[in-house]
């Protein structure tokens, strides 16, 4: 890349597909690459705009034979710490700051004339892979302006001292950095609320694609008996009406399921409240008796915070898809495995191959082999069971059987009032 025979493609980073030399010259501030024996290697064009030189005049020179400001020989001293500062980057190996650097620089609009500058300037070294000082990127900025500025609020009392004057950059700085980080952190939070909107109107997508395309299904077999019903004078009214039963039931789950989510997504969530996990259970199979052989072990006392209306749900949602599948019996267990409360709902059906584990609760989908053995279910019911659970900070998933599936609901145990002798806390669900 000119007469030091340093090229801007030699770097290894070129080799990918982004153009980095493009990159280097769109910088805002004036940047320039430099050799360890500190002769520059490449230059970007903010800074050939700030030294008011051609890349022809820069490119292969020693830095401070092309460093803005330097003619003739002067600011020789001005320039000392910066020399210094190099010597510390190549020696240390670590990025080195030149807070204040005062130079005399030629006008571009009256030659032979000069006027006073001043830079801030940040040397990093760039190493190899044996840690060794490959380049070095020197940054540069105009603070002239801040330096007047900081001149002004000191007028009337006395000289500005150099140190004086620097302590005032650095507050000024420090100012800066301050608004900037707010600044910062105030667009992380509108990222943040975009993304939750973004996310919302997502749902309200998927929640209505999943409406009208689980809908269409039995709205379809309902229309397809009514034509042939219609069609052939002598078919078997009772049974046609009995097909159509079936398909309204399943329209009707549906619907109950659809609206569920719907509350789930938009309305208010139940206050939640402490109580026994296994009271629970205990207390819907007694009053909700599946219709099949149920076998139950229960360890007291598995306290949990939340809505005992939604984890009601759950619980009828994990029995009733066991139902579909069971061969003979269906185990119910709950214990506290700190720091869950969990609850175990087992089938000895066919099983849930590892694969399907985590399909199996999204939206609609049901393997093709429990839908040719029972056209039964939304749909949806695995997929609410899960997002009341997370809703309340637990998890459900499918785990190893050796035969049959197995579902484990995980809640966080809660500490109750007998034994902490204290109210329970509410907690946001």
């Amino acid at each position: 890349m000119g007469d030091s025979g340093y090229r801007w493609s030699g770097v290894s980073v070129m080799q990918t597909n982004v153009d980095y030399e493009a990159v280097f010259n769109s910088l805002f501030a004036p940047f320039v690459v430099l050799t360890p024996d500190l002769v520059v290697a490449a230059a970007n064009e903010a800074y050939l705009r700030a030294t008011g030189r051609s890349r022809e005049e820069v490119i292969g020179r020693p830095i401070f034979a092309a460093f803005p400001g330097v003619s003739n020989g002067s600011n020789a001293r001005e320039l000392e710490p910066v020399r210094t500062s190099l010597e510390r980057v190549l020696t240390k190996r670590t990025t080195d700051v030149v807070p204040l650097v005062r130079r005399q620089v030629e006008r571009s609009d009256r030659p032979g004339e000069y006027e006073e500058r001043y830079w801030h300037l940040v040397n990093a070294p760039v190493l190899d892979k044996s840690g060794n000082v490959r380049f070095i990127v020197n940054r540069c900025e105009d603070i002239t302006s801040l330096v007047e500025q900081a001149r002004g609020d000191h007028e009337g009392n006395g000289e500005v001292r150099a140190d004086d004057l620097q302590r005032d950059i650095f507050a000024r700085a420090r100012e800066l950095a301050g608004v900037s980080a707010r600044l910062k952190h105030a667009y992380r939070q509108e990222q943040q609320t975009v993304s939750a909107l973004q996310e919302a109107i997502e749902q309200q997508q998927r929640f209505l694609f999943d409406a009208t395309h689980d809908l269409r299904t039995p709205i379809t077999a309902l229309l397809t008996e009514l034509e042939v019903a219609l069609s052939e004078p002598d078919a078997d009214l009772r049974r046609t009406l009995v097909k159509l039963y079936r398909d309204v039931e399943r329209l009707n789950s549906i619907v109950n399921d659809l609206l569920t989510l719907a509350r789930l997504y938009a309305a208010q969530p139940p206050s939640p409240e402490l109580f026994d996990l296994t009271e629970l259970v205990e207390h819907e199979l007694e009053s909700h008796p599946p219709g099949s052989n149920v076998i139950t072990r229960f360890e007291r006392p598995a306290p949990v915070r939340a809505s005992r209306v939604r984890l009601a749900r759950v619980l009828s949602n994990l029995i009733a898809n066991a139902e579909r599948h069971t061969t003979n019996k269906i185990e119910i267990v709950v214990t506290a495995d700190p720091p869950d409360a969990v609850l175990e709902v087992i089938d000895d059906g066919p099983g849930i191959p590892p694969e399907d584990r985590e399909r199996i609760f999204h939206r609609l989908y049901r393997r093709r082999d429990a839908e040719a053995a029972d056209r039964g279910g939304s749909g949806f019911g695995l997929s609410i069971a899960r997002e009341i659970a997370q809703g309340y900070g637990g998890h459900l998933y499918a785990a190893d059987h050796p035969s049959g599936a197995r579902f484990v609901l995980r809640l966080p145990l809660a500490t109750s009032p007998e034994s902490s002798g204290r109210p329970p806390e509410k907690s946001s669900s």
